[in-house]
């Protein structure tokens, strides 16, 4: 759960997607076209050229922490302990260093200027995914570094401190040998770092109720990651000349919702995207067989929340997702979200994130998965993806792929 001030909460809850052993090959993303022109047939929607060109991201993706380097983390305070032996005096700020070494990550952490009498004085308190270090000098206890969402899970019985000169030396045994750590905390910067390695370049997909919503936070996502923003109200509102509103009014919801459908399709064989789309009755991704391109990257549904709390929200999310009666439990992740507020949008982005890192954790042939879905030509076989030749409008069973 995430808990900002001016809201109330945000939930991000991961959605169980059914695999299949023999649909998830780790094929690369490398070979999808980000300079490829959008098509789509015109005698849809007359009012569209039938082209739609997209310049690729010139942006690099942000630098990922190779083997065994080494880095300044930024600075940290250290809080006092309110307690009858606890100084209270202000928080006094010191320096960490941070190594990601494959099986474990180490921290190094200064505390030469203490007067510690010994070992007995140090104490490191770590559970899965919480690290707690406190030392007692002159009497004082003083916490160095508290985190309740360290990066990912680790091994707390294998870990283990000592005395290097002025440092404390902590090592944490890795869970996950192959995912390289930005840093020890959980963070806006560490995740937006991490999940650059963990998608391989899959697109994001925002929907949900409020166009507004998707826009911001894709915004914010793209940035983070190095992506292209992408929203399909802009496309659709360029090549119709006329605003999404007068759209509905003049044509209906659904003829803007078929267009957009028309736009996910040539977006679907982009990589390195983050894609806005329409929220409400005009959105394709509130028609359930508008769908079938949105698989081709990770959707995130940004839902509005009436709970009052972050419990609530989770049971909500659930409620919704039991139902089925909305189409955008197709999402691979739901967001849940309070009271919005644009100056919010960076906090909602890192939900998305943490949650999608969650999900891709879970199972790390999803990137492949998606990858080998739009090889196949994005036919509506998600999650179980049908062998090559497998034809949409058969009913006949097909062996999966």
């Amino acid at each position: 759960m995430q808990t900002f001030p001016g809201t109330k909460s945000t939930v991000s809850y991961p959605l169980p997607i059914p695999t299949s052993p023999m649909a998830t090959l780790p094929l690369p993303l490398s070979s999808q076209n980000p300079n490829k022109t959008l098509k789509w047939p015109t005698h849809r929607n007359p009012n569209f050229s039938s082209r739609l060109s997209i310049k690729p991201n010139s942006r690099s993706s942000p630098p990922l922490i190779s083997s065994g380097s080494r880095i300044i983390a930024e600075r940290f305070r250290c809080r006092s302990v309110s307690s009858r032996n606890v100084s209270s005096n202000p928080p006094r700020t010191r320096n960490y260093e941070f190594n990601d070494a494959d099986t474990e990550v180490e921290l190094r952490l200064d505390i030469g200027s203490f007067d510690i009498e010994s070992s007995k004085d140090i104490f490191v308190d770590a559970d899965e995914t919480s690290l707690l270090i406190r030392v007692k000098a002159s009497g004082t206890l003083i916490t160095l570094m508290e985190t309740a969402r360290l990066f990912e899970k680790i091994k707390p019985g294998e870990t283990i401190w000592y005395l290097d000169e002025d440092q404390l030396v902590v090592n944490l045994k890795k869970y996950d040998n192959e995912l390289k750590w930005p840093d020890v905390m959980e963070s806006w910067e560490t995740l937006a770092s991490g999940l650059t390695q963990l998608l391989k370049g899959t697109s994001i997909y925002l929907v949900g109720e409020s166009t507004e919503i998707n826009l911001e936070v894709a915004k914010e996502l793209a940035v983070g990651l190095g992506y292209t923003p992408l929203n399909t109200s802009d496309l659709l509102e360029r090549y119709a000349k006329q605003s999404i509103d007068s759209w509905v009014i003049s044509d209906g919801a659904d003829s803007v919702a078929q267009a957009e459908g028309a736009i996910l399709e040539g977006l679907s064989s982009h990589a390195r995207t983050v894609v806005a789309t329409l929220g409400g009755e005009q959105g394709a991704a509130m028609k359930d067989d508008k769908w079938r391109h949105l698989h081709a990257g990770f959707t995130v549904w940004l839902s509005n929340s009436g709970a009052g709390d972050g419990k609530s929200a989770r049971e909500e999310a659930r409620r919704h997702i039991q139902d089925g009666s909305l189409a955008y439990t197709n999402a691979d992740v739901v967001v849940k979200l309070g009271r919005w507020d644009r100056e919010h949008s960076k906090v909602v982005a890192q939900a998305c994130l943490s949650a999608l890192k969650q999900l891709i954790l879970s199972d790390k042939q999803l990137t492949g998965k998606k990858s080998l879905y739009i090889r196949l030509g994005c036919r509506g076989d998600w999650p179980n993806i049908k062998a090559p030749g497998w034809n949409p409008s058969s009913n006949a069973e097909t062996p999966e792929a």
